[in-house]
């Protein structure tokens, strides 16, 4: 695992836009590329006044929905029989296609928004969203604004980290845990708004009648 965040890392500090591109369509989709490796040193490197601040996040939200719209795409196509078989050869166990339909089942369109910031979820939610012929355009919309709020954080994360630590780019781990260590406020303002919106779809739903 180290050798593949020393590589992704790599692309990141080599690739500059393009680099943030792919691998967040990567982290979007199968591939279990860590979005903490990518949008954070990328911030890193706008704060040096390598890259743009702006950029860097359109990157990462363009990145991220071709990632899910592929996804999406080939699982409409391909259907759950097949996922569900075969999945486990890409990463993909019944387990976690299961977790995944259940998240969207129960908190639908909000939930794709949601699971963009939730680890595990986050690349899955695809896979679901086309086995049930979710409508695309509603697809594309939470996808566009779930990633685009998680790309923010983790940028600002990233931009904060350039003042506070200049030498996190001497390791990819240095990055990850930096994140881990001071994403906890911003995500706690998330995690309420997500269990206001689960709130409003239960008290939305209509009561069964005795």
């Amino acid at each position: 695992m180290h050798y593949l965040l020393e590589l992704w890392f790599g692309w990141v500090l080599s690739g500059g836009y393009l680099g943030i591109i792919l691998l967040m369509a990567m982290e979007s989709s199968i591939f279990p590329v860590p979005s903490e490796i990518v949008i954070p040193p990328a911030a890193f490197l706008a704060a040096q006044g390598k890259l743009s601040f702006t950029g860097v996040v359109l990157a990462g939200v363009l990145g991220s929905y071709l990632g899910s719209a592929i996804t999406y795409s080939a699982s409409r196509l391909i259907g759950r029989p097949l996922i569900a078989k075969y999945g486990r050869f890409v990463l993909v166990t019944p387990k976690k296609l299961e977790q995944a339909e259940q998240w969207l089942a129960r908190y639908e369109a909000g939930g794709v928004f949601f699971a963009r910031l939730l680890p595990v979820v986050r690349h899955l939610i695809s896979i679901p969203a086309g086995i049930v012929r979710m409508n695309f355009g509603l697809f594309s919309f939470v996808t566009i604004a779930g990633s685009a709020l998680w790309c923010w954080i983790l940028a600002y994360l990233g931009d904060k980290a350039y003042r506070l630590e200049p030498d996190l780019l001497t390791s990819p781990e240095k990055p990850i845990q930096f994140i881990h260590e001071h994403s906890r406020e911003m995500l706690l303002v998330v995690a309420l708004f997500a269990a206001l919106y689960m709130l409003s779809l239960r008290l939305m739903k209509p009561r069964s009648r005795p």
